[in-house]
């Protein structure tokens, strides 16, 4: 294994351990002397207040959740929700997946900022450090026109900390240090936000973290390729004019350098590791208005951001691999809810515009040193108009909406041309007893022709324009019941069951198809493009959740199942680039214990069922087989109460070692040993300090 050169030194690096374990080994010799007196920390909740909403959409916050406290990748928190499946062993090849569609078929914002395009496809989209957020919520399917386009299989929104979310009452400014090490990979994140409140109207943050990685190992000793270094700014600033007005502006970046394969998602192919760059910015500013009226609750966002991969290979011994590949998406979004009582009942009216254009641009070496214009570029964009009114009778409410979209395709995938559509939804939820609810809803899909990969934006890559391209269409079907349970046991607790069955139809979906394309008179036979799938798809699924807290201590429980299948050939749902997967049946327990009130412990459990997709790959009927895996993760932190401020938390992630590769990562058809196998036994530590 290479060895990375970090900032301190393998004994300072003891010390951190050594610090964490002492601290959390001394309050388990006193915890039977503190009786507890507060309730458990939440692991998943939801942002939204209607019953439906909490089982059609969830989310995770940082604060409230250990993992996500300790986390490096997406997949150590984002996996509790089910229906989800993170892929990727590295933070450049991450790749999420709702129900087997990836984040190039989901709506992934920051901070509100759409994350548009694609760069390489041997390499994920989404490109942020765990250790800027503060939650991330998910709409597990789309459920609402709300949502926008380019959200086949729903969405996912990333929110960074505030300075409110830090501030203590009466505080004009404070700062929260943090560093952890994890064993496996040698990695070692250290951070410092400062924040503060000016004035009573005023609030403001800046962060900085640095994150340093060597190649870590899977179950097996196998090395897993990534020595890179990487920094994270967040700069934020909010405030209050009168009474009535909210405007805020922030800018987050994420940059990542290192050595990785030239396939990173699969690492275990042996490729030689070669430099790059990942990037990501993301700035914002919004505004919000609203005044002493029902009718009026402006929310208005503008943002652009932009993802970049850069590689700076030597052409004489890596010839072609020397180039950037850029996505820009620029766009804003303005949103009024207005809630009115009628003798009918009461209606939230939500209406609004977005509007959008995302940008790819590929510069060669050349490019980069005559500062010319980018070799190749493409672009795309959308404006969309919508409403959608929940109006609750009673126990009844019904959600009826509609969307239209105006989509200007790129020029490299079907020839710039223009497509208007219209699309609605209709949702209805009934309390058929206290605290329980059946609900139901129906929403149909649109999706333009994405962006190409921003590599093949150059000559000589051979794509093929398709002005015959049609637009994803399909939708998406669900109906569920849930249910809250008090007081079964003790005074007090409370068990909350839920499940739903989904459908989701999928016309005309896209493919890239990387080679056997005709491209035209004297131009050869061998082309690449995009085309529309011969036959439609089909997910079906069922999610169930049950989670039972009381007092001190909660548990959770999920289980997730979706399968594809072709209409006509009956085969799995798959393309080339890995858009389709079926991530197999994936049931996940979570305990949580709090024996104190300054100690927290926990228990993870994932076991994924194995899987064997069947589909056809260049004409041929292949067979893909996911074996199943076992995972178990334990943790524990405390927060002594002689110093304020201060928290100490230990993990051992993949407890028992286990080798595996999550359904998630693309496996290689040809090869299923030659995949991006996830990290060995990992043991994190962490400490920090809020003041």
């Amino acid at each position: 294994m290479r060895e990375v050169k970090l900032p301190i030194s393998s004994n300072q690096l003891t010390v951190l351990s050594m610090g964490v374990v002492a601290i959390l080994w001394t309050q388990a010799a006193n915890a039977a002397e503190v009786m507890p007196s507060t309730t458990l920390q939440t692991i998943t909740v939801t942002a939204n207040t209607s019953v439906r909403d909490k089982v059609q959409e969830d989310g995770v916050y940082v604060d409230n959740y250990t993992p996500a406290q300790q986390a490096s990748h997406l997949s150590d928190f984002l996996n509790v929700v089910p229906g989800v499946t993170i892929g990727g062993t590295s933070s450049v090849n991450q790749r999420i997946r709702i129900r087997g569609l990836e984040d190039s078929n989901l709506k992934v914002t920051v901070d509100g900022a759409r994350q548009e395009g694609k760069l390489f496809y041997h390499m994920g989209d989404i490109t942020i450090d765990p250790d800027l957020l503060k939650q991330a919520d998910v709409a597990v399917g789309n459920n609402s026109v709300t949502l926008g386009n380019d959200a086949l299989g729903g969405a996912v929104a990333f929110e960074t900390v505030d300075a409110a979310d830090l501030l203590k009452p009466g505080q004009k400014i404070g700062a929260k240090l943090k560093a952890g090490y994890a064993n496996n990979n040698d990695e070692l994140l250290t951070s410092a936000t400062v924040f503060g409140a000016p004035a009573d109207n005023v609030d403001l943050l800046a962060y900085y973290g640095k994150r340093d990685t060597s190649s870590g190992e899977d179950g097996e000793g196998r090395e897993l390729f990534e020595d890179s270094e990487s920094e994270s700014f967040l700069l934020k600033a909010g405030a209050y004019v009168g009474d009535d007005h909210h405007v805020g502006a922030s800018f987050s970046r994420t940059d990542k350098e290192g050595t990785f394969p030239f396939r990173p998602d699969f690492p275990s192919l042996g490729d030689d590791p070669i430099p790059q760059k990942v990037k990501r910015d993301t700035y914002t500013l919004d505004y919000n208005f609203n005044p002493v009226s029902s009718l009026i609750d402006v929310d208005t966002t503008i943002y652009q951001t932009e993802t970049q991969i850069s590689r700076d290979n030597d052409p004489k011994t890596s010839p072609g691999y020397d180039w950037d590949a850029k996505v820009k998406t620029t766009g804003g979004k303005v949103e009024n809810t207005s809630v009115i009582d009628t003798n009918s009942g009461r209606h939230k009216l939500i209406a609004g515009l977005e509007h959008y254009k995302k940008q790819s641009d590929f510069y060669t070496a050349k490019d980069r040193a005559t500062k010319l214009p980018a070799s190749g570029e493409d672009s795309a964009k959308n404006t969309s108009v919508y409403v959608e009114d929940q109006w609750q009778m009673g126990k009844l409410t019904l959600t009826p909406g509609v969307r239209y979209d105006r989509y200007e395709a790129p020029e490299f995938i079907a020839g710039g041309k223009t497509y208007d559509n219209v699309v609605g939804a209709l949702a209805a939820s009934y309390e058929i007893a206290p605290r329980t609810q059946v609900f139901a809803s129906y929403t149909q899909l649109f999706n333009g022709p994405d962006l190409s990969q921003t590599i093949f934006n150059r000559d000589g890559a051979g794509t093929v324009v398709n002005n015959d391209l049609k637009a994803e269409e399909g939708d998406n079907a669900e109906v569920g019941v849930v249910t809250t349970l008090r007081d079964l046991t003790t005074a007090n607790d409370s068990l909350q069951l839920s499940g739903k069955y989904f459908e989701t139809n999928i016309e005309n979906y896209i493919e890239f198809i990387r080679s056997g394309l005709s491209c035209g008179p004297n131009l050869g036979n061998d082309c690449q493009g995009a085309v529309n799938k011969d036959e439609d798809y089909k997910i079906k699924g069922v999610e169930l959740a049950a989670d039972y807290k009381m007092n001190n201590f909660s548990m959770g429980l999920s289980y997730a199942h979706a399968r594809s299948k072709g209409e006509d050939t009956g085969y799995s749902f798959y393309s080339q680039t890995g858009s389709g997967s079926d991530a197999g049946d994936k049931y996940m327990v979570n305990l949580a214990y709090q024996p104190t009130d300054t100690t927290e412990l926990g228990w993870r459990s994932t076991y994924v069922a194995p899987v064997t997709q069947t589909f056809i790959l260049r004409g041929d009927v292949t067979e893909l087989k996911k074996p199943s895996y076992d995972v178990h993760d334990i943790f524990m932190s405390y927060s002594p109460a002689q110093v304020d401020g201060l928290k100490a938390t230990v993990g051992v992630y993949n407890l028992f070692d286990e080798t595996y590769a999550s359904h998630g990562s693309r496996l290689n058809p040809a090869d299923a040993t030659a995949t991006d196998f996830e990290m060995g036994r990992n043991i994190k530590t962490s400490l920090t300090y809020q003041f």
